[in-house]
C-alpha cells in the first residue's frame, strides 16, 4: 500500500475487524456532523432525514450522545432501512410517501419541533432543506445541509431569520470524530452488522459501486470489498 506523507493514520483498537472497521467514515462523520458541529447533546431532539449508512451513523450518534428523541425519515423503498434505525436508537420513523412528514413531526413533538435537523438524503435537492427549516423549534434550531444545490429559488430566508436558525454544511469529519468513531466501533453497544449488510470480492467491485448507488444488489447500505472472498 502506497501512502503519500501527509497520510492520517489511526490504530484500529483490538478486537475490531477489518470489515467493521470500514464503516468508521460515515460513523466518524456522524460524530462530526451530529455532536460536534450542531452540538447535539443530552436530552436533545433531533430529525435526520435519509436513512442510508450516513443517517443510520448519525442515529447512533445522536442515542450515544443522550437525546431524547431521534426522528429518522424515508421513502417507501427504505422500509429495511427504518427497521433498522429503529433497532440503532430512532424513537420514530416516518415513511414521507404514507404521511405527511411535517404533520408526523409536529404530532410527535406537540408542536415544539426539534432542536436539529440534518440533511443525510442524496440528491433530494431543496425538499429536505425545507422540510428541515419547518421541522425545527420555534427559535434557535441548528440545521445541517450535506450535498451540493447549484440553485434554490425561493429560499425562506426571512423565516431562517425569524426562528433564528443557525444553518450548517456538512464537512466531512476531524482527527477527533474518527478517534471517537473508532471506539464506537470497539463498544459493541449498537447491532453495527445491520449496516454493514453486503460482501462482494475484488472481481465484483463495479457491481459493489452500482449497489450503493440503487442499481445492483438489493437491500445495500453499506458495502465491503474483501480480498478473500
Amino acid at each position: 500500500m502506497f501512502l503519500p506523507w501527509n497520510a492520517v493514520l489511526h490504530k484500529v483498537p483490538d478486537g475490531v475487524s477489518a470489515e467493521r472497521a470500514g464503516i468508521v467514515t460515515p460513523m466518524a462523520n456522524g460524530i462530526q456532523w451530529a455532536l460536534l458541529d450542531c452540538g447535539l447533546g443530552y436530552n436533545s431532539t433531533v430529525l435526520i432525514q435519509g436513512p442510508g449508512q450516513q443517517g443510520l451513523s448519525q442515529a447512533i450518534a445522536c442515542k450515544q450522545a443522550g437525546a431524547s428523541l431521534i426522528i429518522v425519515t424515508g421513502t417507501a423503498k427504505d422500509a429495511a432501512r427504518l427497521e433498522a434505525a429503529r433497532q440503532l436508537g430512532a424513537d420514530c420513523t416516518i415513511n414521507v410517501d404514507a404521511e405527511d412528514p411535517l404533520e408526523r413531526i409536529r404530532e410527535i413533538t406537540h408542536g415544539r419541533g426539534v432542536d436539529v435537523a440534518l440533511d443525510c438524503t442524496a440528491g433530494a435537492g431543496t425538499i429536505p432543506v425545507l422540510l428541515g427549516i419547518e421541522a425545527l423549534k420555534r427559535k434557535g434550531g441548528t440545521l445541517l445541509i450535506q450535498g451540493e444545490m447549484a440553485e434554490f429559488p425561493n429560499f425562506p430566508l426571512a423565516k431562517v431569520a425569524n426562528k433564528y436558525i443557525t444553518i450548517k454544511s456538512a464537512r466531512g469529519h476531524n482527527y477527533l470524530s474518527c478517534e471517537l468513531a473508532l471506539q464506537q466501533l470497539a463498544s459493541d453497544r449498537f447491532p453495527l452488522d445491520l449496516i454493514t449488510t453486503h460482501r462482494f470480492g475484488l472481481k465484483d467491485t463495479d457491481l459493489a459501486i452500482r449497489s450503493v448507488g440503487g442499481k445492483g444488489a438489493p437491500g445495500v447500505i453499506h458495502v465491503s470489498l474483501l480480498p478473500w472472498e
